[in-house]
């Protein structure tokens, strides 16, 4: 007998900014709609381990879309006349998530997003709180400087080796070397300057420095980043939680990548932080996120400082 995933793939239209995008996501689930952001350059089988996870998909409806211009999501029509090269801005990536799950109808879903895509939960928290039921954002902070350079998109270099070696380093040295190369693949393949665009909002248009001291609280914000991370490093990280009020900050044995560079181990880091959400869910209040059990060491949480509530906690895997 044939094995398929338990994962469904569909085209919606998004209109975003007074275009329309054909735009394409994989699902599985029921629940908590769960939307989930990919990183620079890549696309939504970063997710695949989750949406083919049980112990996830129980209790939430996984979602993980392509954004224009990356993976099947085609850029818009006319592209090829565009006079300036491709930049991500902070306000077209905000409105889209908001566009998308609006063409879904998603009830206050959970927003989780790693790199840029964690990035960009602190602008959500800013300008949509009210969209949302809870933020993860994952190897995310304030600032993360110095990654929008030429040499990402040039002609003589080769755009899909360069940019998939360029991030390797930035997973952890144990991550197993099936997950890794798997994730340098997804990079391989990303459509010219689209790695290099993206990190225009990532470095340079999503400086949130002086402006996440004003997020409300009004919606959870988590904090996860792995250790082995140098482009948002657990300082960074931590710098950040540490002015977002309704925040907490957890540092784990990993890298920039952890949903698809080690599935396992981010599977131990992510069940706790499910579990707070379903049992914090009107509708579902005293649920269970599965029944896994991870092993979890927790350091000193931080105290309360005026009417910040920012709790911090080493995971050591």
């Amino acid at each position: 007998m044939n094995k398929h995933d338990q994962i469904v793939g569909r085209y919606v239209y998004v209109t975003c900014q007074g275009k329309t995008y054909r735009t394409y996501y994989e699902e599985a689930g029921e629940g908590i709609p769960l939307v989930c952001l990919h990183t620079a350059g890549a696309d939504g089988r970063e997710y695949r381990h989750q949406l083919n996870d049980t112990d996830i998909t129980a209790n939430f409806r996984v979602i993980a879309f392509d954004l224009p211009r990356h993976g099947k999501s085609l850029p818009p029509a006319g592209w090829h006349l565009e006079e300036e090269e491709y930049k991500l801005t902070t306000s077209f990536y905000s409105e889209f998530i908001l566009e998308f799950c609006r063409a879904l109808e998603l009830d206050k879903p959970v927003v989780m997003g790693q790199s840029m895509g964690g990035n960009i939960c602190l602008d959500l928290a800013l300008r949509y709180e009210n969209e949302y039921s809870a933020l993860i954002a994952l190897e995310g902070c304030d600032h993360s400087p110095g990654w929008h350079i030429d040499p990402l998109h040039h002609p003589h270099i080769h755009g899909g080796e360069a940019v998939a070696t360029s991030v390797f380093g930035l997973m952890a040295p144990d991550s197993p070397d099936e997950y890794r190369w798997e994730t340098w693949w997804y990079y391989a393949q990303g459509g010219p300057g689209i790695f290099k665009g993206d990190l225009y909002f990532y470095s340079v248009d999503s400086d949130f420095r002086d402006k996440v001291h004003k997020i409300s609280g009004k919606v959870p914000v988590y904090f996860l980043t792995g250790e082995y991370d140098f482009a948002c490093t657990p300082e960074m990280t931590q710098r950040t939680a540490e002015k977002v009020k309704n925040s907490e900050c957890v540092i784990f044995g990993g890298g920039h990548f952890p949903t698809s560079e080690d599935p396992e181990k981010f599977k131990e880091v992510i069940m706790p932080i499910l579990r707070k959400i379903v049992q914090n869910d009107p509708k579902r209040r005293g649920g269970s996120a599965g029944n896994w059990s991870p092993r979890r060491q927790d350091g000193p949480a931080s105290g309360s400082r005026g009417e910040r509530s920012s709790d911090r906690r080493v995971i050591d895997l």
